[in-house]
């Protein structure tokens, strides 16, 4: 395998289980992996050459890291864009650049910009404090009310379909001393859609981009519990997913791999939902289903490499994420061992030590053979949650 020789080490901020997921390609690709993470539990301490311990947000020990790599990437956006920004005025070299991920960090700003070029999205404004009790009748209802900053996984995100519930938020986050006050959310119009769509998107160095198949999401209390991967899509939805994403990508010059989230609607336009600068959750079937992974073609694209093929190499695929359904510490072992039963199945456990609800603890990737579609795919899904939740 040729590739740069300046890049031996990518540096990764984030130690979760998106950077767990990187060990093999790191090791295919002949590339090691340093990182920062805060607790020596984290997924990915058990595959990095070298681990700096401290939260993603110290830009103090992203410095540090920077020395035991050529190049820094992303596992998450919960940085101090600020701070870093000194760091890479310093030199030390982040893809995606900095630049490239300002506009995206704060759900509005990144709303704001999606505008700026003509992207379609759902209607949207900024909660001010002052006027919220107004402001808050513009859409009618049901509407979404989203966290700027530091939502994930459905946390930060409601959706509301009373005005009683809606005031009552609102007057309570009104409060500045409120951990997520009423000046730090966006206000945004709830889409009917038909389905929830999604694309991961690389582009490297050079400007090369590739886009893998479109994908459906199914989520369930805004997290994601499903993706269905058949190649079913009329080619005019694909072609307005492939040209927003092409258009997102060489706008921002962005190096790197990133998830695109969106609405269809029932008359077949595409709406764009939220990004994800990074490797998302909608990509995980990549690992089993195509001829190059997500977390390859982070690493392809961050290390200066050509980008890899991202088609299908099965007909399909569905991905359906293990989500904590209790709180408790407990390994789950023997359900593990029953997913793993399942014909063509793909069972990736975090190794989280505690359970709660919601938490995203592994996820199973069952490919399908030619002729299955969509049907299957759903019912395939079922086995899967009927023996993680039972029945």
């Amino acid at each position: 395998m040729v590739k740069d020789s300046m890049v031996q080490r990518v540096g990764v901020i984030g130690g979760g289980q998106l950077a767990w997921m990187m060990a093999e390609a790191a090791q295919t690709l002949g590339l090691e992996l340093v990182i920062q993470t805060p607790k020596a539990d984290d997924p990915a301490v058990s595959i990095a050459a070298h681990t700096i311990f401290a939260p993603v947000a110290d830009a103090s020990a992203t410095a540090e890291l920077a020395t035991h790599c050529e190049v820094i990437t992303f596992e998450n956006e919960f940085v101090d864009l600020e701070a870093l920004l000194k760091l890479e005025q310093q030199g030390i070299r982040f893809y995606p650049s900095l630049r490239s991920i300002a506009p995206l960090l704060d759900k509005y700003e990144q709303r704001s910009y999606l505008k700026t070029l003509g992207l379609p999205t759902p209607e949207f404004m900024a909660l001010e404090p002052d006027t919220a009790p107004t402001m808050i009748n513009a859409f009618g209802l049901p509407v979404v009310l989203k966290a700027r900053r530091l939502g994930y996984d459905g946390q930060g995100t409601t959706i509301f379909k009373t005005q009683t519930d809606l005031h009552n938020l609102i007057h309570d986050r009104l409060d500045p001393s409120h951990p997520f006050p009423a000046s730090t959310f966006l206000l945004e119009a709830f889409v009917p859609f038909e389905r929830e769509l999604a694309v991961m998107v690389a582009r490297s160095v050079t400007g090369e981009l590739v886009i893998y198949p479109v994908v459906e999401t199914q989520q369930e209390q805004q997290v994601c519990r499903r993706v269905i991967v058949t190649p079913d899509f009329d080619p005019s939805i694909v072609e307005q997913v492939q040209a927003i994403a092409q258009r997102l990508l060489e706008s921002l010059d962005y190096v790197g791999i990133m998830g695109i989230e969106f609405f269809l609607t029932q008359d077949g336009k595409v709406l764009v939902n939220e990004t994800a600068p990074r490797t998302h959750n909608s990509g995980h079937y990549s690992l089993n289903a195509c001829l190059t992974s997500q977390f390859e073609q982070q690493l392809r694209s961050v290390a200066g490499l050509p980008l890899g093929d991202p088609a299908l190499s099965h007909p399909g695929a569905v991905m359906v994420n293990l989500l904590g359904y209790e709180d408790a510490e407990q390994d789950y072992a023997e359900k593990r061992q029953q997913l793993a039963q399942i014909p063509h199945a793909h069972v990736y456990w975090y190794g989280k030590t505690l359970s709660r609800v919601g938490r995203k603890l592994g996820h199973v990737t069952v490919t399908l053979a030619e002729g299955e579609g969509r049907s299957q795919a759903l019912a395939i899904a079922e086995q899967i949650e009927a023996i993680w939740y039972g029945e």
